[in-house]
């Protein structure tokens, strides 16, 4: 079975058997590599995720918080390495003052553990999602960078959605925007793994 790619209103459009979603701007093609429009901010896939995400007022707080966590090296080492990347809309759904927690000095552990949640090894596209799901009977199963699990579906709208070990759940409202060091996917909530047994 064919991959069609279709351009419908300026966004590219995934399809396979059906179509996701993918409100992110066509790539542009320019000498220092791909560039697709992401909330308005230029993506480059010679930069790596952190370069990219930086540029964007829609990911501050997740710059931030990989910052305070330590991990800046992480997601700009070599990889290659998918990332789910919250918004800041998405850091708002949290808890009130969970967020503020995790940023203290003596919550580092943990707050590593929630972003390296968000992150699997190697280039995982929505199609290798999607025919996996497809693969394993409506569901499948990723282990994160925190080396726990992450279960991926396909709802009714046709949107992958990424659910957590506690049951939580985001939608990838954009995907597949190539990076240097592997793919960036948009999700709406933070994920969320079980708490770690010390």
């Amino acid at each position: 079975m064919g991959v069609i790619l279709l351009v419908l209103n300026s966004a590219l459009v995934f399809s396979q058997t059906t179509t996701l979603a993918n409100p992110v701007e066509d790539t542009v093609k320019a000498k220092w590599g791909k560039v697709k429009i992401v909330d308005g901010t230029k993506m480059t896939s010679s930069n790596d995720i952190i370069e990219n995400i930086a540029q964007s007022q829609e990911y501050t707080t997740l710059v931030s918080v990989i910052e305070d966590a330590g991990l800046t090296e992480t997601f700009k080492s070599k990889g290659p390495i998918t990332v789910f990347a919250p918004t800041n809309k998405a850091f708002e759904k949290l808890p009130a003052g969970e967020l503020d927690t995790l940023i203290k000095p003596n919550h580092k552990d943990e707050l590593s553990y929630l972003l390296t949640y968000h992150a699997i090894a190697g280039r995982v596209t929505a199609h290798d999602i999607e025919r996996k799901i497809n693969a394993n009977n409506g569901e499948a199963t990723f282990t994160t960078l925190a080396g726990t699990k992450l279960t991926a579906k396909i709802d009714e709208n046709r949107n992958i959605v990424l659910i957590d070990e506690n049951g939580g759940q985001s939608i990838i409202s954009k995907f597949d925007i190539p990076q240097s060091n592997g793919i960036l996917h948009i999700v709406t909530s933070v994920l969320v793994p079980k708490a770690k047994i010390i």
